[in-house]
């Protein structure tokens, strides 16, 4: 093959009408070797340096007719890890830029730069080859990827807009290994959640954005390898542009793993679901300085990490994997926005959830939501319209940054996520924290001009217990992890009420699942950004490991049984996200202030005896009960404008019965019933005890697709016997909406 200098820019493989052209960015390297194998990554056919360097990077174009080169990198230069250098020229190095893997990536000591039994550790040099061990990258080109498999647009305008959505956290795998209704081929897969009964399932859940665990290609530590375990959840990425082979299926149709990721993002499109990815650029799965050379640390280690000024042969430590990228580094941050900008462009995705973002923003005298991180997404014409979630959070120097991120970002809530669980459990004095996380959370967002939107709240996400397991232990099991139980979150706000994990009593159950109903209730109907974590809505179990990163079996993946018990959760939740999604007023694009009225709407908050809270009552820290009644508009479905209607909520978190008057709202008629938490009955025929009339059963809105129509009302309206005065049992929740009078029900 004929080789010419090439360019430098792009960065990568790049395919053109005459061959491949070769760039890699590399400041202290000496020399770049690109080794080309054969189409089966088996063989190495050629070498050829790369003699020309640009600005920092290397460049060379090979002119071929077969454009699906397999490669990989040598670099040499210095081995001087005390300035920060670890280049070695034996190790058969990954393609920053890579767009595909062929092979996989087996452990092996030869990927380590230093010889392990050495006195002098990582300060030895190791000459083995690791190339019999290692990937190899392999040619894209994206140019032709429409024609193969074309993508599907979104069903609405790509936005950065979260408000009215619901997301939905799930794991690629997880999600279909055990759904009996699909093919046993691509469970477990990209295809598996582009399958039309999993679409369907989705789509009458009512979620309308999937966040998709790690789907960069990441590799298990050494660590897990030697306890049989893997890294399950994925924050361990080693590539950036690459998809997870794992998750690819042996689909003739649909070959590679690229092109099943397309067909996935395509098919959730045409349901109506965005996809959010959840993406780790805080750090790499190379590891601390006894980690491998596989990638950046022997490419350049000195600009792509962060490393401690007073000895640079160890690195700066603020995500607690080892390493922290150097994202202050211009190529480094470069690397980050193309990375981004191709899974928007070429990959199709709608948005992005940024692990441990503070890593992200931080500067050199700490974290700055002006950072260049966030300048350079804030002005790219591609990246600033799709949706940007932080975890704010890391554990370096001034790490915790919870309403701290700039305009355009939503930002997961971890102060929601404690104030529901404490409040459930009990807790005395939460009633002035809960409200305000009821509200959006205008505490800690509006004073930047951001709206609820910016709230994502939560209260169950990969990492901790599950939803049924926070009712069900107070502490963690975590024994499957080899580690005694210490890894994983020590306090978790969670009650097992009186057996710890499972249990055959009745009374222990009936009251597990009234509280979780009661959270579920609380997160859909809070105002800010919904996040329900695949499995909850049919109480999934993790064994009450609240660490299960590592647990790729049936402790991780979604029970398909279909029991009555699932069903009827299922049910609930399907109803609760059709009221939310119905009741405009649940996701204003404004925080609420004013009290509640008939034009406009508003917001009230009431004591149980059904009047105004006062300050006295907002102090009171046994006071384990509240009201909340918030007027808005309902979307309309069979008329022409929508109608505006008021929702009332009664929540009951202390541990005996309590009797709540309703609040009279001018203007509005008498409150219905939409559900409650008193039983787990089907809430379609359950009934609410009230005092001075008959029991009568649920409406939601005239929505027959859920079986319940205004014609199923039997109250007796009259004056005489409509009190409004209820019996909440220990531990419950009721939801009520009044009509505006005079307007069509």
């Amino acid at each position: 093959m004929q080789t010419t200098v090439g360019r430098p820019y792009p960065l990568g493989a790049t395919v053109d009408e005459h061959g491949v052209n070769f760039a890699l960015f590399s400041a202290h390297a000496t020399a770049v070797t690109l080794c080309v194998f054969d189409s089966a990554g088996e063989n190495e056919l050629a070498r050829y340096p790369l003699t020309q360097k640009s600005q920092q990077v290397w460049h060379l174009h090979i002119e071929c007719s077969d454009k699906a080169l397999v490669y990989g990198y040598r670099v040499d230069g210095p081995f001087e890890p005390h300035s920060g250098h670890r280049f070695n020229a034996n190790k058969l190095l990954l393609d920053p830029y890579a767009k595909q893997w062929l092979g996989q990536f087996i452990e092996h000591q030869s990927h380590y730069g230093y010889c392990a039994d050495h006195a002098l550790e990582d300060l030895s040099f190791d000459e083995c080859d690791n190339a019999a061990y290692m990937p190899k990258c392999k040619v894209v080109d994206t140019s032709l990827l429409s024609a193969i498999s074309p993508l599907c647009a979104s069903a609405t305008p790509i936005t950065n807009d979260l408000n009215g959505h619901i997301i939905y956290e799930l794991h690629v795998k997880g999600f279909t290994q055990l759904c009996g209704e699909i093919e046993e081929s691509i469970r477990g897969t990209y295809l598996g959640l582009a399958e039309p009964n999993v679409l369907r399932y989705l789509t009458e859940l009512g979620v309308t954005c999937v966040e998709l665990l790690p789907v960069h290609s990441f590799i298990s530590e050494a660590f897990l390898q030697d306890k049989q375990l893997t890294n399950y959840w994925g924050y361990n990425s080693l590539s950036f542009f690459v998809p997870q082979h794992q998750y690819q299926s042996d689909s003739l149709t649909a070959p590679t793993s690229i092109e099943q990721f397309r067909n996935m993002v395509s098919a959730l499109h045409g349901a109506g679901i965005e996809v959010i990815l959840d993406v780790v650029y805080n750090h790499t799965a190379e590891g601390n300085r006894l980690g491998p050379t596989l990638c950046f640390k022997g490419i350049d280690n000195l600009s792509y990490y962060g490393l401690l000024p007073s000895d640079k042969r160890f690195y700066i430590n603020d995500t607690g994997c080892g390493n922290t990228l150097n994202i202050s580094h211009p190529k480094v941050l470069q690397l980050v926005m193309d990375s981004l900008r191709y899974w928007v462009e070429i990959m199709g995705v709608d948005g992005f959830r940024f692990d441990l973002a503070s890593c992200l923003g931080r500067e050199s005298h700490g974290f700055d939501k002006g950072a260049g991180f966030f300048d350079a997404i804030a002005q790219d014409p591609v990246l600033n319209k799709v949706k940007l979630i932080a975890e704010p959070w890391d554990i370096g120097p001034g790490g915790y940054q919870l309403g701290g991120y700039p305009q355009g970002w939503s930002e997961w809530n971890d102060r929601y996520r404690d104030t529901v669980r404490r409040f459930w459990r009990g807790d005395f004095g939460m009633l002035p924290e809960l409200a305000r996380r009821l509200h959006g959370s205008s505490d800690l967002f509006e004073h930047a001009d951001r709206g609820a939107s910016s709230s994502i709240n939560f209260i169950t996400s990969h990492d901790g217990f599950s939803l049924h397991d926070l009712v069900s232990y107070c502490q963690r099991h975590n024994d499957p992890n080899g580690e005694q139980s210490r890894d994983g979150h020590q306090e978790n706000h969670s009650h097992n009420y009186g057996e710890e994990g499972e249990s055959n009593s009745a009374d222990v159950n009936a009251q597990r699942q009234r509280q979780v109903r009661n959270m579920l209730t609380t997160l859909v109907l809070s105002q800010g950004v919904p996040m329900l974590l695949a499995g909850d809505e049919i109480g999934h179990s993790l064994n009450g490991n609240n660490n299960a990163y590592c647990q790729d079996n049936s402790t991780n993946w979604r029970d398909w049984s279909n029991t009555a018990e699932q069903r009827s959760l299922l049910h609930f939740v399907k109803r609760l996200i059709a009221i939310r999604k119905r009741f405009c007023g649940l996701y204003p694009q404004h925080f609420i202030h004013q009290n509640v009225s008939t034009d406009g709407g508003g917001l009230g908050w009431f004591c149980r005896q059904g009047e105004p809270m006062n300050k006295l009552q907002w102090g009171d820290a046994h006071t384990r009960s509240l009201s909340l009644v918030l007027c808005g508009e309902v979307a309309a479905e069979h008329s022409i404008a929508p109608e505006q209607q008021a929702l009332l909520l009664m929540l009951n978190a202390d541990d005996q019965s309590l009797v709540f008057n309703a609040p009279s709202i001018e203007g509005y008629s008498e409150w219905h019933c939409l559900l409650h938490t008193q039983t787990d009955d089907d809430i379609t025929s359950s009934t609410v005890a009230m005092e001075g009339t008959a029991p009568f059963v649920h409406q939601v809105f005239s929505q027959p697709e859920l079986g319940l129509t205004n014609t199923e009302s039997k109250i007796d309206t009259s004056p005489s016997a409509f009190t409004q005065s209820y019996q909440l049992k220990e531990r419950s929740v009721m939801l009520f909406y009044a009509q505006l009078k005079g307007a069509t029900a």
